[in-house]
Parts: structure tokens; C-alpha cells; sequence
């Protein structure tokens, strides 16, 4: 294990050791910590693969709170008999996500389970980052005729995944949206302030999950407009040929917002001049609480419940 790690793993991730803790020095603001587990199957889809997944869902779970990401720690779980090319390729991935995360991986742990009991390899990471602003971000604050947003179209990660598992061939072939978020979500709060609500990456469950969440939250209907929802055709044409709906669909890129009114300008224009959210676009508003949590205003005008997500129909996405 030893040689493993000094030999295959540490010199990858760019450090010369990697302990079991590490000191990470003192810190100025608030702390705040995320944790996570990785169990996709394949472990490489089209437009990434579990380790740049691993660095990028941990960066955004503290992107969307508020925090600036600054450590990762990193633990592998390994099959017996994973092909050292294929750990260190998922390395390797790891630590250009992380440079790119401008993130330092500083801590980790490595176990090696029996042929057949991890399915080829599971990866837990833990972020830890500084809270950027002392305004509080909450789903609790959301209010009536706050708008909803999406930084880019949605579905993508998690159609990319199913194809990729399926083996189908479908053209154009569904690319997975996972992105880090952090230089987004810095950008909306430092436009917006206070007028930003709130934050949250739409995985598990799709933009669906994150609004019936916030529903619950701030005792508030969120309403949808159909016309309005960013879904790339070649998963528009997943979905409709599957029987699956784009807004129950994991995404690893995209992030719903609740912002003030007053501020959905700014928002999207600040959203824009970032890459991974130049596809911004407003998709419904919050509204007095109703019979549903979540509405939907469809085609020909007329309001639809959107269920809450139950089960997973994509098992194995992240």
C-alpha cells in the first residue's frame, strides 16, 4: 500500500505526501464543509469521468452555499485487481479538475476491497472552503415573486451517463454538463448580494428535487414556464425516446437560483460573462403557496403538478 501510494497516487496528485490528516493552517471566515461519495457507473462517460466528477460535485456543493473551496481530501475505494493504468488515468483526472478548481487535495485514505464487492473503484472526497460573504444564503428566504434561474441547459449528465452504461447509439450522443460552478456562483454573489436567495446544484433528482426542496423550505409554490426550460436536443430526444423527463435528470454542471426581481437582469448578464453558465436563462418564479409545490405552466397555458422525484430512475449518476 505504501508503494502504491508513493509510487502511483501522490506523485499524480501533484504533492510529495499525503497524510491521513493535514494541518491546513489558520483561516479567515467562516468554515464551511462538504462531504461526498462517487459511484458512477461507467466509470468514463462522454464529457468526464468519476474522478473529475468526485473534484467537481464536491467544489459545487460549497460553491452553492456561499464558499470559496479551498481543500479536498480524497479516499479510494479499489477493487482488487483495477488496472493501475485505469486508477492512475482517473487520477490524473482528478488533479487537473483540481488544478482547474484552483483546490489542493490534501488528505486521503486508500482501501483495497475484493473482485466484485466496488464495482471497479468508488471515490469519497471531502471539501472544505470559507464562506465569501456574511449574508446568508437560504431556500428559507425565498418570497413571492422572486425569480428562478438556471445557469445552463439541464438533464445532460445524467442522459450522458444512461447512454454511455446502455451503450446506445444515438446521434448527436448526449455530452455530460459536469463543470465546476465555483467561479459562477462567485460571480452572481458578487453582483447581486443580498438580492441572491439562494443557491443549489441541481444533482440527484434534477431541478425538480431542488424545488420541491425549496417549496418545503419557504412554504411558497415554485411555478415553472415550459417554454422556457434549456434542454439541448440530443437530450430532448434521449428523454421522449427513454420515457424520462429532463427535469427529473441529474445534472454535475448546472445550478438553479432564486434571485429578487429586481436583480434578474444583473443575474443573468453577470451569469453570461462566465462560460460555464453563458446559457442562463430565467424558468419560472415563486408564487403564493398553492395545492402543489411545484407547477408548471405548459404549452398551451394551462398550470400541470410536477410531482416530487421519488425512487431514482437513473440509479448510478454520481
Amino acid at each position: 500500500m505504501r508503494k502504491l501510494l508513493q509510487e502511483r497516487i501522490v506523485p499524480i496528485l501533484g504533492g510529495s505526501t499525503l497524510s491521513d490528516a493535514a494541518d491546513c493552517g489558520p483561516v479567515d471566515g467562516c468554515v464551511v464543509v462538504s462531504t461526498d461519495s462517487f459511484v458512477v457507473a461507467p466509470l468514463f462517460f462522454p464529457g468526464g469521468d468519476i474522478g473529475s466528477l468526485a473534484v467537481c460535485g464536491t467544489v459545487n456543493d460549497l460553491a452553492v452555499s456561499g464558499a470559496k473551496p479551498l481543500w479536498l481530501t480524497l479516499s479510494l475505494i479499489i477493487e482488487e485487481g483495477l488496472p493501475l493504468p485505469l486508477l492512475e488515468r482517473v487520477l490524473r483526472s482528478v488533479a487537473d479538475a483540481a488544478r482547474q478548481c484552483d483546490v489542493q487535495v490534501i488528505a486521503g485514505d486508500t482501501k483495497v476491497v475484493p473482485r466484485g464487492a466496488a464495482d471497479q473503484l468508488f471515490i469519497n472526497t471531502t471539501g472544505i472552503g470559507v464562506k465569501r460573504q456574511s449574508n446568508e444564503l437560504s431556500c428559507t428566504a425565498l418570497r413571492p415573486s422572486d425569480v428562478l434561474l438556471v445557469s445552463g441547459p439541464i438533464g445532460q449528465h445524467g442522459i450522458a451517463v444512461l447512454v454511455a452504461r446502455e451503450q446506445l447509439s444515438l446521434t448527436p450522443m448526449p455530452v455530460s454538463d459536469c463543470a465546476p460552478l465555483h467561479v459562477a456562483c462567485a460571480a452572481l454573489q458578487d453582483e447581486l448580494g443580498v438580492d441572491l436567495r439562494a443557491m443549489r446544484d441541481a444533482t440527484r433528482g434534477g431541478v425538480s428535487a431542488v424545488l420541491h426542496e425549496w417549496s418545503e423550505a419557504s412554504g411558497t409554490t415554485m411555478k415553472l414556464n415550459e417554454s422556457l426550460l434549456p434542454i439541448a436536443p440530443a437530450v430532448r430526444g434521449a428523454c421522449e425516446l427513454l420515457g424520462l423527463d429532463a427535469l427529473y435528470v441529474a445534472n454535475e454542471g448546472t445550478f438553479v437560483a432564486a434571485v429578487a426581481p429586481q436583480a434578474v437582469d444583473r443575474a443573468i448578464a453577470a451569469l453570461h460573462a462566465v462560460q460555464v453558465s453563458s446559457q442562463a436563462i430565467a424558468i419560472g418564479e415563486v408564487i403564493e403557496r398553492g395545492n402543489s409545490a411545484v407547477v408548471i405552466e405548459r404549452l398551451f397555458g394551462r398550470l400541470h403538478p410536477v410531482d416530487e422525484p421519488s425512487g431514482a430512475p437513473l440509479p448510478r449518476i454520481c
